[in-house]
């Protein structure tokens, strides 16, 4: 009994993730369909951040912006125009072939330059001094009025005025302000009514003047930034005294594409009040929306990536080859004069580039689609085998286990919704899960430190100012191995010395020294263990290391030979830190020795070390002091050098009989690991040939062989084998 309450009714790590992972699926399933502000303005984030991985992308070039710019505006004069100078870009407009021109501007006044209009204010100022017969007839024979000259021009041609919605009721709607776009709006199912779509409300409309208000259709161009200033989001159609109004966009591609309807899909009601809006079609195309109608922009790149020809040049030269068969927006960006807006790529986008965008995602059929649906789903299965495996490996594998699990939980969720989502057009947000598994990190790893950990903290605090960070792992593990038992293991022993310490160190003062030996041996134990070998313990200015223990390491006699190849290397760069800081140079001896040892904690109950001890540690020391005799930098023994293999180039030095060893045993020199160049290989064959001939008593030869290598490339160890015949030759004499 006392067993099943520990079961069941004890809280451990393991459970507390499990429980907040069954916490969290609950709380996301009382969100329903609107997610918190807070989540969606996050994975708007995320979203913003794979927009700048992928990088802008190339529009489809039908959609060309004809831009009132500063070069305008300096040429032509300050905005407003005069409408007849709007009237000549309208018509060069239609000239230079474009399919359908879209006003991204609203012209709610007569033009007050108009000379009718001029006319008429003079009748006013004058009243009745002059006859109206004789003001009739000069306007009507002299006096133009550019408004309607404007309209004519704009009914010339396939032509879409823009207007602008009010949202507010500011207490100004007249009846008489309704716009007329010329599409035919159908639903379906076709019992829907109009009311019941839940699209973005409108008060009133700020609408053209009528001699102007002659183009074949019109749309509304507000956009509307999100919650963190930015276009995200924007409607294709908006409700007003309960009718749909499609957007300037929107039309401009309808009218552009010569359709004359188009169809609202529409899904099931929510809460009887609003039918749910799958999308828009137009004929075979289909534009998947929100139930809100707005579609989420697919943003090709930052400010200026669509076309802009300048107003001026449009009206003054032949911009044929840039205007045939384009979809082409009016526009300002002239500073004071465009509406810029916060976008994923730009702090400041004029809103005509905005709206290009939008009618560059109909024409490619390519605006992001969120689908809820899948968004829920994919959230349940993160949360669920996610959020349990992620809690097992913290439960059960430690903290740094379980924060590269998290990391990689991170990494993968967003490269997953990247590769998987984003780049096929479809928002998902991953907030939700990535919140959860961060809980779920801290919440276990708390259950961890409170509960679990505290043995292992114990243990690390009392052996971290004794041992080796691995060997502190180890203990943590298998906390059992405390003992003052050791036990036989085959392992890997390094020795390093530095070459003349003792006449180095007494031309340094006690600090200078300090400083030289705590450089010297941080940076020759960060190589031993970068390379998986356990510092030992620092004798002076010696170094020993062994690999193999406490962790099991199959290829240890490789890694030792690795990491002593690399403390050669890091010796040349200490000793250019020591020459720029006017310190001596040094040179190490390196003995490495492969075989049985004693490894384990040896000492008193009150005081002991994590330590090697045997024959083949001894062996491994004695060989470092072997490098003074033959001038090399590294020697292995041949139990080493049996276990490596052929996986470093090594070269034969000589059989030695070592103290504390009856038999004598060879030794060998390692270069490099893998495959040397031909004149190394060449150099190595020599040698050893030298070396035979000297061995077999054949002293002339192995003089002729060594005083040539001596020759092309002098070495301390040519000199001493040089000697060695010598003496053996004047001996055998």
């Amino acid at each position: 009994m006392t067993y099943l309450k520990k079961v069941f009714f004890t809280l451990s790590p393991f459970k507390a993730g499990c429980l907040l992972i069954l916490l969290s699926c609950l709380l996301f399933n009382s969100f329903g369909s609107k997610k918190p502000d807070i989540i969606s303005s996050v994975d708007n984030k995320i979203m913003d951040i794979m927009f700048k991985f992928r990088g802008p992308q190339q529009p489809s070039g039908k959609v060309v912006i004809v831009d009132i710019d500063e070069k305008s505006l300096k040429h032509i004069g300050q905005w407003p125009w005069p409408r007849n100078i709007l009237a000549d870009l309208t018509l060069a407009i239609q000239k230079n072939g474009a399919l359908v021109t879209g006003f991204d501007i609203v012209f709610p006044e007569v033009d007050r330059t108009s000379p009718a209009r001029c006319l008429d204010l003079l009748k006013d100022a004058v009243q009745d001094s002059i006859p109206d017969t004789i003001f009739s007839s000069i306007k009507a024979n002299a006096m133009p009025d550019y408004d309607l000259a404007f309209g004519d021009a704009v009914a010339q041609g396939k032509t879409v005025l823009g207007y602008a919605f009010q949202i507010k009721d500011d207490g100004l709607k007249s009846e008489f302000e309704i716009p007329f776009p010329s599409g035919e709006i159908r639903v379906d199912p076709s019992d829907t009514n109009f009311k019941d779509l839940s699209l973005r409300p409108a008060y009133r409309a700020i609408l053209n003047i009528s001699s102007v208000s002659t183009a074949e259709s019109e749309g509304f161009f507000n956009v509307f930034s999100d919650a963190s200033g930015t276009v995200r989001q924007v409607p294709l159609l908006m409700m007003m005294d309960g009718i749909p109004y499609p957007s300037l966009s929107f039309e401009t591609f309808r009218v552009g594409r010569e359709i004359s309807s188009f169809t609202i899909h529409t899904s099931q009601k929510i809460s009887d009040l609003y039918s749910i809006i799958m999308g828009i079609s137009v004929e075979d195309t289909f534009i998947p929306t929100n139930h809100n109608g707005e579609i989420f922009i697919n943003y090709r790149g930052p400010y200026n990536t669509f076309t802009y020809v300048s107003a001026v040049d449009v009206i003054n030269k032949d911009v044929r080859h840039l205007l045939q068969d384009k979809f082409v927006l009016i526009g300002s960006s002239a500073t004071g004069l465009s509406d810029v807006k916060a976008t994923p790529f730009s702090e400041a986008m004029p809103g005509i580039e905005i709206n290009a965008t939008i009618m560059d995602n109909l024409l490619q059929t390519d605006p992001f689609v969120y689908d809820i649906y899948t968004e829920i789903g994919l959230t349940y299965t993160l949360l669920v085998l996610c959020g349990v495996l992620l809690t097992s490996i913290l439960a059960f594998f430690g903290p740094m286990a379980g924060a590269a699990g998290a990391i990689l939980f991170f990494v993968l969720s967003f490269a997953g919704n990247y590769y998987f989502f984003f780049l096929n057009n479809q928002h998902l947000g991953i907030t939700y899960p990535l919140f959860t598994c961060g809980g779920i990190l801290f919440i276990v790893s708390v259950f961890n430190y409170l509960t679990e950990g505290r043995a292992k903290r114990y243990i690390q605090k009392a052996f971290s100012y004794y041992v080796a960070p691995d060997v502190v792992s180890e203990l943590i593990k298998n906390p059992e191995a405390l003992s003052l038992k050791g036990k036989q293991k085959e392992l890997t022993v390094l020795f390093s010395d530095i070459r003349g310490f003792t006449s180095i160190s007494a031309k340094m003062d006690s600090q200078t020294l300090g400083n030289f030996m705590n450089e010297y041996l941080t940076r020759m134990s960060h190589v031993i263990m970068e390379n998986g070998g356990t510092v030992d313990k620092f004798i002076g200015d010696a170094i020993m290391a062994f690999w193999g223990a406490p962790k099991d390491e199959p290829d240890h006699a490789c890694k030792a030979v690795r990491a002593a190849l690399l403390m050669e290397k890091q010796l040349e760069i200490i000793n250019q830190a020591f020459k720029e800081k006017n310190m001596p140079m040094v040179s190490i001896g390196v003995g490495i020795n492969s075989g049985p040892v004693s490894v384990g904690n040896f000492g008193s109950k009150d005081r002991f070390d994590y330590t090697v001890m045997g024959d083949n540690v001894n062996l491994a020391s004695r060989l470092e002091g072997v490098n003074k005799i033959y001038g090399t930098t590294i020697i292995i023994s041949e139990f080493t050098k049996q276990r490596i293999k052929d996986a470093f180039c090594c070269r034969y030095i000589d059989k030695v009989r070592v103290k504390g060893k009856e038999n004598a045993i060879d030794i060998f020199e390692p270069f490099m690991e893998g495959t040397p160049s031909p004149n190394i290989i060449e150099e190595i064959r020599e040698f050893e040939r030298g070396v035979k001939e000297y061995q077999t008593q054949n002293y002339e030869a192995a003089s002729r062989i060594m005083g040539q290598l001596h020759k092309n490339n002098p070495k301390k160890l040519y000199d001493t084998y040089l000697s060695l015949i010598r003496k053996s030759d004047h001996s055998k004499l």
